[in-house]
């Protein structure tokens, strides 16, 4: 997946008060924690997820009296990964300073109740903001949740066990073969068993009887010598059965 980053300046993000926002990380970050609203959300098009970033930033800036959004990343339903302190400035959400210090933290937009599961987009955007981290934070190969040495519910049971699990891309199904066109061709079994059921004339009779080939094929096994007398009679019907089968070879084998 490609990384989908917005950066500050793209979603509107007011300037973080000093010194405080500025703080730089103090030491080598572990990995990567993961968080949610821990409020009722609701999904809503892309072109109002910046508004609710800065929702988010402006309820933990004047709400909270924090110097900035407290997150490192934001990442919403689509997949997109919205800068927040991004990789240098230490974020202020996994509890305290020393947590703050120790890992990034990656917001998914869902939430307590509402929608309270990723979808697929949300989860491939989150792996591309944990790979971010460690490729250019830099960050090592932990992953976990909130609630991991902070007392909290964050980020949900359905993040903290995709994060518990390695937080996996989600599997991407592979595409349907296209279903085969309607074959009404008959098969060979079909074929030999038209022409035994094919009805020709009786040759055990002067009339108008007809039977099935596999009759006087049964017939003629039983008394070989009435079957040598009447084998210009059985040749009238070779003619009807070669065409007969000839049609059905010809249409087996078309397409």
């Amino acid at each position: 997946m490609t990384l989908k980053l917005v950066s500050r300046s793209q979603w509107g993000a007011r300037a973080y008060r000093t010194p405080n926002g500025a703080t730089p990380y103090g030491r080598a970050r572990r990995g990567v924690k993961l968080h949610y609203l821990g409020t009722p959300y609701s999904d809503r098009a892309h072109d109002k997820c910046d508004d609710y970033v800065r929702q988010i930033q402006a309820q933990h800036m004047d709400g909270n009296g924090w110097s900035d959004i407290g997150y490192s990343f934001v990442v919403c339903t689509h997949g997109y990964v919205y800068e927040g302190r991004g990789l240098k400035r230490r974020n202020s959400a996994n509890g305290n300073t020393s947590l703050n210090d120790q890992d990034y933290a990656v917001l998914l937009l869902v939430g307590s109740s509402g929608l309270t599961k990723p979808t697929d987009a949300q989860l491939d955007g989150a792996r591309d903001a944990i790979e971010y981290c460690r490729k250019s934070g830099p960050a090592g190969t932990w992953i976990g949740g909130h609630r991991d040495g902070y007392a909290t519910s964050c980020p949900g049971d359905a993040v903290y066990a995709w994060a518990k699990a390695g937080a996996p891309r989600p599997k991407t199904a592979a595409p349907s073969k296209p279903a085969p066109e309607e074959d009404n061709m008959p098969s060979a079994k079909e074929i030999a068993a038209a022409v035994m059921e094919y009805q020709i004339d009786d040759p055990r009779t002067t009339g108008t009887k007809y039977v099935p080939v596999k009759s006087v094929l049964w017939w003629a096994g039983a008394d070989s010598a009435q079957a040598n007398a009447k084998v210009e009679s059985l040749e009238k019907q070779v003619k009807h059965l070669t065409e007969l089968v000839n049609r059905l070879l010809a249409a087996n084998t078309q397409g």
